[in-house]
């Protein structure tokens, strides 16, 4: 049984809550994010915790699916406590913050585990979720400390 792949397109900062909210567990590659300054898009690859396939039903399998989040009408791309030369490093994705500026920009921060955080700004939230191929099956599955 094949699985249709998501595309979400984010306009608003409900928008892109909603589009968070799917990429909750995800895990990006340092060496799959790349800003393309000239072209004002930043673009990161992750592999995508499929939730809404979970909640489903309770036989279901854990499954993951690579999938492309792109940002266009980029300003400028900030990293904080993420090393670009270790190109084998994991990042867990948390949630992504948005922020309006004074001069009517906006500041989103893609925020990651271990207070990894890359901050994007652009001038309208213009925001893209593509599921990429097909699904794989995964053992784990993300559990989360309650405090």
């Amino acid at each position: 049984m094949s699985s249709k792949n998501l595309k979400l397109i984010a306009k608003t900062d409900e928008d892109l809550k909603v589009v968070s909210a799917h990429l909750q567990d995800s895990i990006a590659n340092v060496s799959d994010i790349a800003n393309l300054e000239k072209n004002k898009i930043f673009l990161m690859q992750l592999n995508r915790f499929m939730w809404e396939d979970i909640e489903k039903g309770v036989f279901r399998k854990n499954k993951r699916i690579r999938t492309i989040l792109k940002f266009e009408n980029v300003i400028k791309v900030h990293s904080k406590n993420i090393n670009q030369s270790k190109k084998g490093k994991f990042l867990d994705f948390l949630t992504i913050e948005t922020n309006q500026m004074p001069d009517n920009n906006y500041e989103m921060k893609i925020v990651f585990a271990g207070d990894s955080i890359i901050k994007v700004l652009s001038e309208v939230i213009e925001v893209t979720l593509d599921d990429q191929g097909e699904p794989w099956d995964t053992k784990n599955i993300p559990k989360h400390k309650v405090i």
